[in-house]
């Protein structure tokens, strides 16, 4: 059955853009991924039952990326220990799938886990954090002011949880110029009509579904250091080098879960 979720606002949600690798400039802005019914920039909240890494306050950045650090973290990432049931793909985090419904992973994942709703999670979205053993292995997302039944189609997997890595060893944690020397240049974007939210994307990352938000060193509110200018939109490829990546989405296509 396909998710009645109740969308605020008229916001279009987006999530084509990460497997592009086509440089944009302030006249052609690239449009970032958008989470559903989000209208100002807020972090994603922390809790004691959760790892999301909070975002911090704007300082200067102190440092870019090293062309030496690049070349170091090329051979640190180990492929081989990731299982099935905590690799982040195209279709979803470990077991979790996008285009499943809520009550098709319940029943999938057990009595081991545990379903617990985090209100509000972000500015007008909730989200139930999926737990097992005590730790938070990923969330689903869905719009504020509704409840997410069992008919339901789950349409956004998030993780910051750093046990799950896609099949090339990349996930929440790790560094920038590690993600980089797998998958290509990255290219850091954010746009003050998008909450300002920050991404990052990379030229080989492959699945358009996956969007990946870097987490900025200690006292900085971006992690990459952009050029001043007076366009909303904002884009570099210089970032700090101690930069990490704090969270991956997962969003279920169109022409499978229809539009949003």
């Amino acid at each position: 059955m396909k998710s009645q979720f109740l969308l605020s606002g008229g916001l279009i949600l987006i999530f084509s853009l990460m497997g592009c690798s086509e440089e944009n400039t302030a006249s052609t802005p690239e449009i970032a991924p958008q989470i559903p019914n989000a209208r100002t920039s807020q972090p994603l909240k922390s809790s004691a039952n959760s790892n999301v890494i909070p975002f911090s306050k704007a300082t200067k950045p102190q440092s870019a990326k090293s062309e030496s650090a690049s070349n170091q973290a090329s051979s640190n990432i180990n492929i081989a220990a990731i299982s099935e049931n905590q690799k982040i793909s195209g279709e979803g985090i470990g077991r979790a799938k996008v285009g499943m419904t809520f009550g098709q992973l319940k029943k999938l994942l057990g009595a081991k886990a545990e379903f617990i709703v985090k209100s509000p999670f972000m500015v007008d979205l909730d989200a139930i954090a999926v737990s097992e053993s005590g730790s938070v292995q990923f969330y689903i997302l869905y719009p504020a002011w509704t409840t997410l039944t069992d008919s339901q189609v789950i349409q956004y997997l998030m993780t910051d949880n750093p046990v799950y890595r896609t099949e090339r060893g990349v996930g929440p944690g790790t560094l920038l110029t590690k993600a980089e020397a797998v998958y290509g240049d990255a290219t850091l974007f954010y746009n003050t009509e998008n909450e300002s939210r920050e991404y990052v994307k990379f030229v080989n990352q492959g699945s358009a579904n996956i969007s990946f938000r870097p987490h900025a060193p200690k006292e900085q509110q971006f992690a990459g250091i952009y050029p001043s200018s007076p366009n909303s939109y904002h884009e570099t490829k210089e970032y700090n080098e101690n930069s990490s990546i704090a969270s991956v989405l997962v969003s279920c296509p169109v022409e499978k879960c229809g539009k949003r």
